[in-house]
């Protein structure tokens, strides 16, 4: 009974020092089964997705103000004009009735 520690002890540090010899140990590989598809593999936006910026957005980084509008444009001085006024118009005069004269 006292050498079973011992034996344990052993064949752990043995099973670990054969382990570390190995240049790459990923136990996935023993149950991954898929092949890889044939071809060349190519970045599909090597310079990032169009329309959409990189990295963080404005509105948190620290210290963003949002822009202001800008002034409206100056008005021409011939749309600041008043219009004329319409002449009102005076209600005709009632004629008088060729019957009755």
């Amino acid at each position: 009974m006292r050498r079973r520690p011992i034996v344990l002890i052993a064949s752990l540090l043995a099973s670990g020092i054969m382990l570390g010899g190995c240049s790459t140990f990923d136990p996935t590989e023993w149950f991954n089964t898929k092949k890889p598809l044939p071809g060349e593999r190519k970045p599909m936006f090597p310079e990032g997705v169009p329309g959409v910026p990189q990295g963080v957005p404005r509105e948190l980084v620290e210290g963003y103000r949002e822009p202001e509008p800008p002034p409206p444009p100056p008005v021409a001085a011939e749309k600041l004009k008043p219009k004329p006024k319409a002449k009102p118009k005076q209600a005709a005069a009632p004629r008088a009735d060729p019957s009755q004269q």
